[in-house]
Parts: C-alpha cells; structure tokens; sequence
C-alpha cells in the first residue's frame, strides 16, 4: 500500500476511535435553545474538535492517499482481498468527487476496518504515538 504511510491511517484509526468513544449526549432536535436551557448547545459540540481536525486531515491528503484510505476501509469490510489493491484504490479514485471526509466519517467501524486492512497489509498501528499528527 505505498499510497499512503501506515502512520496517517493509524492517526484516522485513533481520531475516529475518539469520537466513537465520546458521549453521545442529547441529541440535536427542533426544541427551541431557550426552552431548553440551551443543554443541546452543550452536549452537541463534545466532538466538534476531533471531529473537525479529523475531516481537516482526511481533506488535506491528497487525492492518492485519500483513495488509498477508502480502498483500505473496502478491504478491511471485505469488498476486496488484499491481492485486489490495484482495484480498489481504483475504485476509490472513480468515487472522488462525493468528498472522502463526508463518506469516511459515516462509517461506523471505520477504525476497525481499517486496522483489518492494515493487518492484511502485515502493518499495525501498534506503537503509535497520536500525540502528534503526521505530516501531510
């Protein structure tokens, strides 16, 4: 997988791990902010910070590393093996323009799939340190 380095999808594994970890909280309705004494405000924006460095750092790959991390989310839910990685980032590639962040963020498990692909690979995001988010 020379499209993308192991260190930038592990950093989407421990970023997307966050937010599954945040409470969820209230859920955002149509209440009116004053009737509710705006606790809406509060339990609705926990994740925005992760949320956001997360879709920066995906919209800031470049277009070969984001259709390298999609192909590895399809191989990692078992859409394609790994023998078939020529495909998939060319599958990926055809899908450019729907927004990588916007499709990888509704995955539920995609840090899982992406450690399954990453294990496919004999990678592992073992020891890695998020601290400090790779370079783009």
């Amino acid at each position: 997988m020379p499209e993308i380095g192991t260190d930038k999808v592990c950093f989407v594994v421990a970023k997307s791990r966050e937010l599954l970890a945040e409470d969820v909280g209230a859920q955002r309705d149509a209440s009116n902010a004053t009737d509710d004494g705006f606790s809406a405000v509060l339990t609705d924006s926990g994740d925005l910070p992760t949320r956001l460095e997360l879709v920066e750092f995906i919209d800031g790959l470049d277009s070969d590393e984001r259709d390298a991390l999609i192909a590895l989310v399809w191989i990692g839910r078992g859409d394609f093996e790994r023998s078939d990685w020529r495909a998939a980032v060319k599958s990926a590639a055809a899908r450019r323009e729907s927004g990588a962040a916007k499709y990888l963020m509704a995955i539920p498990l995609l840090p899982d799939y992406l450690e399954d692909a990453l294990s496919a690979f004999d990678q592992s995001c073992r020891g890695f340190d998020e601290r400090e988010s790779p370079g783009l």
